[in-house]
């Protein structure tokens, strides 16, 4: 079932693409950027935190720093794509703590997956101990991320 977009306003759209930028301004910093009170603000954030806008707030770290600079990209081919097949590969993906990202896509391949390792080493590990251990898999091929050019994640909301 679709997710139905919440209904967000010029001044919502301003608050997402601050908070984007910088998640741990003030209340009132943010109030004074998208030129409301800080009253106003924290119920336009109660709000949009409410409706699932807002989905929670992080750290983002870098990856290089804490020994996890090899960036790779998986396609996976699921032996049979059956409703059991996707449900049972999908379970134990999601109890992968090594796995960032996984995708079900349309195309040459079922799934994509992304993940982030120390090394080839460690990426050849995690290809034989984790991914090709999953429920399902048949093939995979393997992108290793020569260079990040744009990894900011901001939605591009309009404000």
């Amino acid at each position: 079932m679709a997710v139905k977009p919440a209904d967000l306003d010029r001044t919502d759209h301003r608050i997402l693409a601050v908070l984007q930028e910088d998640g741990r301004i003030s209340a009132v910093d943010l109030a004074e950027r998208i030129g409301l009170s800080p009253t106003a603000t924290g119920e336009r954030l109660r709000r949009l935190q409410k409706e699932g806008v807002i989905e929670g707030f992080s750290a983002r770290l870098n990856p290089h720093r804490v020994g996890l600079g090899l960036l790779v990209f998986v396609e996976v081919s699921l032996d049979k794509t059956t409703p059991d097949v996707f449900e049972r590969f999908a379970e134990a993906v999601r109890r992968a703590p090594e796995v960032l990202e996984c995708h079900m896509v349309a195309g040459g391949f079922d799934y994509l997956v992304k993940t982030r390792v120390s090394d080839m080493t460690a990426y050849r590990r995690f290809l034989g101990d984790v991914l090709l251990a999953l429920p399902g898999v048949r093939e995979t091929r393997t992108y290793a991320v020569m260079e990040e050019v744009k990894t900011d994640g901001a939605l591009p909301v309009r404000g």
